[in-house]
């Protein structure tokens, strides 16, 4: 792997370039550049860079309920895959939601992104649950950490 950089978004170019990945990777969730602002406010949002290049980004999203779930979710753009930046953006996330106290790791993953899934099972998670959102045909899944890490 080259010189990786993982940095938390700031400012509207940063927050461009996180919209930017997320929506290659899940076009069915488009989010506009409001979203994405309201997103931040709200979870860790990371960009990482090899060199100067844009590869992924991640979000790290609040713990939630009584078990003070923390959902991680590391993106990779297809063209830079199998390099070693989605451990490094998962591993970074991971470290966050440990530092905020999670009781429990969940991601989720479109159901069609089928690296996306074999790279969540290969790092311990197990299906939860499988649905689709109200008035929308794609499948979604949410996973948990059960082993590993």
């Amino acid at each position: 792997m080259t010189d990786l950089r993982i940095e938390p978004v700031v400012g509207d170019a940063m927050l461009r370039q996180w919209r930017h990945v997320h929506n290659v990777i899940v076009p069915p969730a488009a989010m506009s550049l409001d979203d994405v602002r309201e997103r931040a406010a709200r979870h860790r949002l990371c960009n990482a860079y090899a060199g100067d290049e844009l590869v992924g980004c991640s979000t790290v999203r609040a713990p939630q309920g009584e078990e003070r779930a923390v959902m991680v979710i590391a993106r990779v753009l297809p063209e830079h895959r199998r390099r070693g930046f989605g451990t490094a953006l998962y591993e970074d996330g991971l470290a966050h939601a440990r530092v905020q106290g999670a009781g429990a790791v969940d991601t989720c993953v479109l159901a069609v992104n089928e690296e996306g899934l074999a790279f969540a099972r290969a790092r311990g998670f197990t299906e939860t649950e499988r649905y689709t959102l109200d008035g929308e045909s794609d499948v979604w899944i949410d996973l948990r950490l059960t082993s590993g890490g």
